[in-house]
């Protein structure tokens, strides 16, 4: 398979499998809206890191300003306080990581 196409796919596959999840767990934490809320959150997660490192590399600076983005993201997407979108996000890479080990394409 082609090294372009192959990362499209990968790509492709996790930004739906994070998109499941976060609608998942969204859910658990009450919230109403759609898995088209839960795919924006993961894109725009996706993208904010993607800028951060491509600017800052990789590092504990890069992923905490990444960090915060995505947790203001969460935070206007579902309409909800800082509190709560670390605890979603929390729960999120949590299960992220373990779903990671089992599809290694996250």
């Amino acid at each position: 398979m082609d090294l372009t196409l192959s990362a499209v796919l990968m790509f492709v596959i996790a930004l739906i499998v994070s998109a499941v999840i976060i609608y998942i767990v969204t859910k658990l934490f009450g919230e109403t809206e759609d898995i088209k809320t839960a795919f924006i959150a993961a894109l725009v997660g996706t993208v904010l890191y993607t800028i951060v490192y491509y600017f800052l590399g990789q590092g504990l600076i890069a992923a905490f300003i990444a960090g915060i983005g995505w947790l203001l993201a969460l935070k206007q997407l579902y309409e909800i306080g800082w509190l709560k979108a670390l605890i979603i996000a929390v729960v999120i890479w949590i299960i992220t990581s373990i779903v990671g080990m089992i599809l290694p394409v996250l």
